[in-house]
Formats: C-alpha cells, sequence, structure tokens
C-alpha cells in the first residue's frame, strides 16, 4: 500500500496524462473557448464545448505541461484571475444552455504572483466558489493529479467530486503545510500523513465521492481503462443528475457542502 507522500510524488509526475489528454480520450468534437472577455486569456485553464455520447457537455481544466517549454506556457498549471474568470465565463454560459458541466482538477494552487493579486486573484477564486453553489446544471469535479489550495477549489464546488487513486486533494501542498505548521518544509513527508489528503482518506471523511482506480495487475497506470472507467461514471452520473429538479439539485449541493464542512 503506497503512502501518502508516495501518491503526492505520483500526481506530481510530468508524464501524468493532463486535462487535455481526458477531454481527447473522454469527449467528442471539443472546441477551445478563448479569454475572460475582460483581461485575457489563461492556458494554465482550459474549456470550451464537447459531447459525450450525444450530450452537449461544458468542459473546464487546470493543464500543466509536460515538458519546461510547455510548463511555461501554462504557467505549471497555476491559474491566474483572468482564468477563473474565464472559466466562471463558460459555466455561466453553460447554465444558460442547461449543459452539465465537467471540471477537471490539477494544480499546485493559484499564481501567488504580484500581477495576480494585483488583478484580484482572491476576489476571482471567491466568486467562482459562489457563483458554482448556485449554478443550475450538474457538475462533476474530477481531480486528475494535484489538487492544491484555493486554486483547486475555484473549480471544484461541484455535486459529485471524483479522484484518481493517485491524486491528493488539500489545502495547500505538504511543503507548505510543514513550513507553517512545522516551520520546516523538509518534513513535508509527515505532513502528507497528517494531512489526509489521499482519495481514501478524503473518501472516507465524506469529501470525495467516488475513485476512479488507475493500477493494473503489474501495479502500473491503466490510462485506458481510467478512461473507460470515468467515462462510463461521468455518463452515468449526468443522467441521474439531470432527472432532478434544479431546486432539487441546488439543495442536494448545499447540504452536500454543510454536511463536509
Amino acid at each position: 500500500m503506497k503512502s501518502a507522500w508516495e501518491r503526492v510524488e505520483i500526481a506530481r509526475q510530468a508524464d501524468r496524462p493532463k486535462t487535455l489528454d481526458y477531454i481527447e480520450k473522454v469527449f467528442d468534437d471539443f472546441i477551445e473557448l478563448h479569454g475572460d472577455r475582460s483581461y485575457g486569456d489563461d492556458k494554465a485553464i482550459i474549456g470550451g464545448i464537447a459531447v459525450l455520447e450525444g450530450i452537449p457537455i461544458t468542459v473546464i481544466g487546470e493543464q500543466k505541461g509536460k515538458n519546461a517549454k510547455e510548463n511555461i506556457e501554462r504557467n505549471f498549471g497555476m491559474p491566474e484571475p483572468e482564468g477563473y474568470r474565464k472559466a466562471l465565463r463558460l459555466m455561466k454560459q453553460a447554465e444558460k444552455f442547461n449543459r452539465p458541466i465537467i471540471t477537471f482538477i490539477d494544480t499546485p494552487g493559484a499564481y501567488p504572483g504580484m500581477g495576480a493579486e494585483e488583478r484580484g486573484q482572491g476576489e476571482a477564486i471567491a466568486r467562482n466558489i459562489m457563483e458554482m453553489s448556485g449554478l443550475k446544471v450538474p457538475i462533476i469535479c474530477v481531480v486528475i493529479g494535484e489538487g492544491s489550495s484555493g486554486g483547486a477549489l475555484a473549480i471544484g464546488v461541484g455535486d459529485r467530486i471524483v479522484m484518481l487513486e493517485n491524486s491528493i486533494y488539500s489545502i495547500l501542498s505538504p511543503e507548505g503545510f510543514a513550513s507553517i505548521l512545522y516551520k520546516d518544509s523538509s518534513k513535508a513527508k509527515e505532513a502528507a500523513e497528517n494531512m489526509k489528503i489521499t482519495a481514501k482518506d478524503l473518501q472516507k471523511l465524506g469529501i470525495v465521492d467516488h475513485i476512479i482506480k488507475e493500477q493494473n495487475n503489474e501495479n502500473q497506470i491503466d490510462f485506458e481503462k481510467v478512461i473507460v472507467t470515468l467515462k462510463s461514471y461521468i455518463r452515468k452520473t449526468i443522467k441521474e443528475l439531470q432527472k432532478l429538479d434544479k431546486d432539487d439539485l441546488l439543495k442536494a449541493r448545499y447540504e452536500k457542502y454543510r454536511k463536509i464542512y
């Protein structure tokens, strides 16, 4: 059985499948949409419209790179305010046209640079959390790698929270936790164990609704199997959520988060 720190290391692997890999395999006819209609286009967040077996879907996700060049282009998967505002624009559009929303979470956190703070990073994250809680369409959030801090929560308020077996979800990185609580960032391994950031820990706490297994019998990542399982889960869950009256959908979402927090 893997330790929490071992799962942290797997979640951070450069060659781990990213949001675009999942979009390509799970959905058809993806059309990417750009910009927040206010400042610019943040490549750390991608989003657009796709189709899942005839059902129009709005897809939004944080995108890391697989090499140095891609990571620089994608700002290492750390969104700035315009990225979250782009995501919110697409979510409001999804509500207008009654499209379910699927988000893919994979970020070490929102970008903490001075420019991002000047343009309202905290406000953008808080607004997304508030707006997502009231969107009248089904929302499924999938943690595929790192899910850290407000950077993850900004696209993480959903009717169902799904985690891949070796992903992590936490209020901040183990290094950040260790530096604050223990005054020593080198104690990150110990922090990871105490933070309860693994999929199994979070499912026990009632935060995560479903875990997608990643490994085959040889203990290796089986991406094709992950895709089949995830696609089936999303399809089945969307159909279940679409049967709910919109008021009942919002009530259940409200009660879910009241119970968790």
